[in-house]
């Protein structure tokens, strides 16, 4: 990794509001752009947050504004992070990604000399808290991967709505067969008991909860999209407080529900 990484904010502007965009360089012609949500007052964590699809939020400047695609679960919720003292720090995919980041990229070491290009730059704005990955759905194969491949470097791992299946076509394995004790941080389940995704379901999660903890999280509001996207049980829609809430108090070693209803 380089010693010194150049920083580009986008639309300063914004920072009353906030986020701001750092996008920085990682590897040779590339570079990893994430939103970033500061904590009022002292912040207590930070949470590297990893949407699901193709995993592109679309970050831009628009009319001196910041700009991204708002529906996912964590994208979402990322103020219901800061609100509770944790740096949020949602990425993008990478330059060279512009499509999208499939399962083979997400697993592999150039998503994690991008991904450690973000963890040096977060650690010095953010000194001295520890470090937390998050993924939701398909960003969980990011989160779980890179886990294991930060080898007990970062504080914790949080996964939601696990990608526990391998979908159809080249790319897309999923966490199938993935070794979760190699994880050697911390590791937290998060799911709906009523996710309805074929890719994602509750009881492979709930196989894995004599070993791990589990949050399992039921209700909310009638979805509003298709079962494997984001406004419905399998984006926790009508819980993102609730949930947001108990894997903050993870991080911060407080007490968690295990059932949120």
């Amino acid at each position: 990794m380089k010693a010194a990484l150049a920083v580009v904010i986008a639309a300063a502007g914004s920072l009353a509001q906030g986020q701001e965009i750092v996008t920085l360089p990682t590897r040779p012609g590339v570079t990893q752009s994430y939103l970033l949500v500061g904590a009022p007052g002292n912040p207590q964590a930070v949470a590297v947050l990893f949407p699901g699809g193709a995993g592109t939020i679309r970050l831009h400047v628009e009319e001196g504004r910041v700009r991204f695609s708002p529906n996912n679960f964590l994208v979402r919720s990322r103020e219901e992070f800061s609100n509770r003292g944790v740096t949020a720090a949602i990425v993008d995919a990478p330059s060279d990604q512009p499509g999208g980041m499939d399962d083979t990229f997400r697993l592999g070491e150039q998503h994690h000399a991008d991904i450690a290009a973000v963890v040096a730059d977060l650690r010095q704005r953010v000194p001295g808290v520890p470090l937390f990955l998050v993924g939701t759905s398909r960003g969980t194969v990011s989160a779980a991967s890179l886990g294991r491949r930060f080898d007990g470097a970062v504080d914790g791992v949080v996964l939601t709505a696990t990608l526990f299946r391998a979908g159809r076509g080249v790319g897309q394995q999923g966490l199938s067969g993935f070794d979760f004790s190699a994880i050697r941080s911390p590791l937290l389940f998060v799911h709906h008991r009523q996710d309805g995704c074929a890719h994602t379901p509750y009881r492979e999660a709930a196989r894995l909860a004599d070993r791990f903890p589990l949050v399992s999280v039921s209700g909310g509001l009638p979805a509003q999209s298709a079962p494997c996207e984001a406004l419905s049980e399998h984006g926790f829609l009508g819980k993102e407080s609730a949930t947001a809430a108990a894997i903050v108090n993870w991080m911060l070693k407080k007490p968690f529900p295990r059932e949120i209803e």
